[in-house]
């Protein structure tokens, strides 16, 4: 049986592009940042704030309650994600582990 092995890097190309470009991701990074200032009406369709800026490493950092160069850790491979972050991260963004997790090597188990 072969055991799959995460590439981590490339893992992290994705994640960074998902910051980058996935509008579910940035409106929950927004509200969470955003609404406890009163500075969110929570009504993301009629957002005061451009939704087309990438969101920041210290702006995701904070929905995820570490620090920012945890987030710079994870997206340059450097520090894999551990499993809880990964699966909130996929529900946040709206997508699956699968569209996230890029597999190197297999060994044979």
């Amino acid at each position: 049986m072969e055991r799959k092995q995460i590439d981590w890097e490339k893992t992290g190309r994705r994640l960074q592009l998902l910051r980058a470009d996935n509008l579910t991701l940035r409106k929950h990074v927004c509200r969470a940042n955003n609404f406890d200032r009163k500075e969110c009406a929570g009504d993301c369709d009629n957002c005061v704030y451009d939704m087309d800026a990438n969101i920041s490493r210290a702006e995701l950092a904070n929905v995820f309650h570490v620090t920012e160069n945890v987030i710079f850790n994870w997206e340059n491979g450097i520090t894999a994600v551990g499993l809880e972050d990964m699966l909130f991260y996929c529900r946040l963004a709206g997508v699956s582990l699968d569209d996230i997790i890029v597999y190197g090597k297999s060994v044979e188990v």
